[in-house]
This record gives structure tokens, sequence and C-alpha cells, in this order.
């Protein structure tokens, strides 16, 4: 199946800007480690996306060939749904740059950007929104399901600072979604998962910021029960300026 697969990835390469990977690659086995490293699948081809154009080839190469096609932003989701065992990955990691216009509040943001780049970005402006808990998480997968961070007490869920999307369908139609365009297609983005075509970029409100105090309280795993209940009865009254979080490590 790989090399019936591979034999076709010249007709893809032609007029692709960003790069192809197969098994055969030197590089594949770096390509496909994702953030959960239980995860080891082997996609037939990896298709480092550039640019949209690059998208809908990989979407049409795929539907030509009845390929899987598993979406890559950050790779951090626990469940590796950004691989596909013998499917196309469409890896989006080098469209990963963000834009602020500071006066209206918005940040334009790749399709492949991490919370990382979203914060070098804003911070100059003092403006942030809600994201991650984690730098290396990826926007776009963190604000289509939805999107729980330090700031949502405040701000709301990453999808609700949704203002529109740039989505490749499934057909390889490149749409603006946003409460005037395919509101449809926006209303299922706000935390409807990576299931209604590639998003290549995103816009975000943005919010002013000033400065943030945080830190770390730990416990023995005994007295979790306690923890948790007390927790609950404090979060459940604080302002919406103070966000927080349980984890078991």
């Amino acid at each position: 199946m790989a090399a019936f697969h591979l034999s076709r990835i010249q007709h893809l390469r032609e007029g692709f800007e960003g790069s192809l990977i197969g098994p055969a690659d030197a590089d594949y086995d770096q390509a496909r480690v994702v953030f959960n490293s239980m995860i080891d699948r082997r996609p037939a081809v990896i298709a480092q996306c550039a640019s949209n154009k690059d998208v809908q080839a990989a979407i049409r190469f795929a539907r030509e060939h009845e390929l899987q096609i598993a979406v890559r932003g950050g790779g951090h989701g626990v469940a590796g749904n950004a691989l596909a065992e013998g499917g196309l990955v469409i890896d989006l990691r080098a469209m990963n740059a963000v834009s602020v216009d500071g006066e209206d509040r918005v940040a334009e943001v790749g399709g492949g950007a991490t919370m990382s780049h979203l914060d070098r970005g804003t911070e100059p402006y003092g403006l942030a929104t809600t994201g991650g808990r984690v730098s290396t998480t990826g926007v776009g997968g963190f604000t289509l399901g939805g999107g729980s961070g330090w700031l949502d007490r405040k701000f709301g869920l990453a999808c609700d600072n949704l203002v529109s999307a740039e989505v490749v369908t499934a057909s390889g139609e490149i749409v603006t979604a946003s409460a005037t365009e395919h509101p449809d297609l926006f209303w299922a983005l706000h935390g409807g998962g990576g299931n209604f075509g590639v998003v290549t970029s995103m816009r975000l409100k943005l919010y002013p910021l000033g400065t943030v105090t945080g830190g770390l309280l730990l416990f023995s795993a005994p007295k979790a029960p306690a923890v948790l209940k007390a927790y609950r009865d404090f979060i459940a009254g604080a302002s919406d300026d103070v966000g927080g979080g349980v984890a078991f490590l």
C-alpha cells in the first residue's frame, strides 16, 4: 500500500510549495513525532503545507487516492489525531504567522501557530486572549475544540473569541466562516473540532491584560478529596479575574 501511494506522490509535488515526506525519507520519523510519545502511527504521506494552495492540493490528492486525512497544528492532542495510520497528514506547522491589529484588538493566527507564537505576537501590545496552559499547544486545535485556559473565567472560552476562520473544505474550496459568511459553518467551528474542513487561519478577539500573578500549589494524593472540595468552593465565589485549574501528576 505504501509503495502504491508513494509512486503517486510525484503528481502532488508538482506546484507544491511546502515539503512532502514519505516513509523512505530521512526526516520521516522526526516529522511524525507528536506530543504524546505513546502514539506511533505511520502515515503514507506527510504534507508540510506552506500555503492554502498546498492544503487544497493535499485534500484533493487524498480524495483521489482514498487516503484518510489527519490535520496537524501543534500536534498536542493526547489522542494522536494529528496522525493517520497509512493516511495523509496535512501538517500546518509552517503556516504559523501571527499578526496583531492593536487598535481593533484582533489577532490573525496561522493554522500551525502554537500558544508561544500567539503570546509573542500579542505581548508587545499588552493584549491577550484565552489560550492553552502549555506553550506548545496549537492555537487552531485548541480553539476549534472549545479551549479552556487560564483566562477563560475573564474572557470566555477560546472559541467564544473566534471572529472568523479561513477554511479549506473537503471539496478543496476556500471559504471564510464568520457570523455573516457561512454562519452554519462558523457555528460548527465553535467546539466542533477539526471535522468541518482545514482551518488555515483564524482571527481572534484580544483584550488588555496587565500584570499577572501566578503560582503552583502541590499536595500529596491522599489530600485530593479535601483539596478538590476547597478549590470548588473557592472558585465558585472568586472574582472573574481569578483563573485556576486542578491537575493530578
